[in-house]
């Protein structure tokens, strides 16, 4: 019994980081962490054009990895932003979910929320994602309120973590101190970004509210249906 981490970007270190992020969490299961990378497209996710090539590269990769190890018991798509999910959904047969919507989903059960990630292009695409899911403010008073990208994409932010590791902490504390100004505060923060799973947990200190990691959100949900 395995399940599968889908990294829809095509940098297979990155897919093993992610796997090792996530394997603790099924020790003494008897489920085994696979994971997959996708054979074309970025290096990592940063715009509406490689979103839309991971897309297709998901889909790929699934045949691929079916082909070689059998059908998984779930399927969790390592991109904050989820390429391919609901296309998947359509053929895979097993739960599917990404990094985005399970990060929301968490946040969600909070109260009102914001997202910090890196790379301007990803603001309105994560905006779009949450009103399809509805989960925006404008749908639920529970929703994402905010969206705070930082310039360098999650891929340039990794290969300087001691400068993103201050920027994304400083962009944590400014979200939540704009938001306080407005009707709704914020609960809770999200971290998003493959390439930053493991890193809210060294983030400087946010007042008053939790920073949810996105890779640790979508571990816990793979776990979950998993592992009955």
């Amino acid at each position: 019994m395995h399940v599968l981490l889908l990294n829809p970007n095509t940098r297979a270190d990155l897919t093993d980081e992610l796997v090792a992020l996530v394997a603790p969490s099924f020790q003494d299961t008897g489920v085994a962490v696979r994971g997959a990378t996708a054979p074309f497209g970025a290096d990592y996710i940063a715009s509406e054009q490689t979103y839309l090539i991971a897309a297709h590269a998901v889909l790929d990769a699934w045949h691929a990895h079916v082909q070689q190890h059998g059908r998984p018991l779930a399927v969790l798509v390592a991109c904050f932003g989820d390429p391919g999910v609901w296309a998947l959904r359509e053929v895979a047969g097993v739960p599917v979910m990404g990094l985005a919507e399970a990060a929301m989903r968490e946040a969600e059960a909070i109260g009102p929320f914001a997202i910090v990630t890196g790379g301007a292009a990803w603001g309105p695409m994560l905006e779009r994602l949450a009103r399809g899911l509805r989960l925006h403010g404008e749908q639920t008073p529970r929703g994402l309120m905010a969206v705070h990208t930082v310039a360098a994409s999650g891929g340039a932010l990794r290969a300087a973590p001691d400068q993103a590791l201050a920027e994304l902490s400083s962009a944590c504390v400014d979200v939540v101190a704009a938001q306080a100004h407005r009707a709704r505060s914020l609960d809770a923060v999200i971290l998003g970004g493959a390439a930053l799973g493991g890193w809210a947990r060294r983030l400087a200190p946010v007042p008053s509210v939790p920073v949810i990691d996105s890779v640790e959100a979508g571990a816990r949900w793979l776990r979950r249906v998993a592992v009955a």
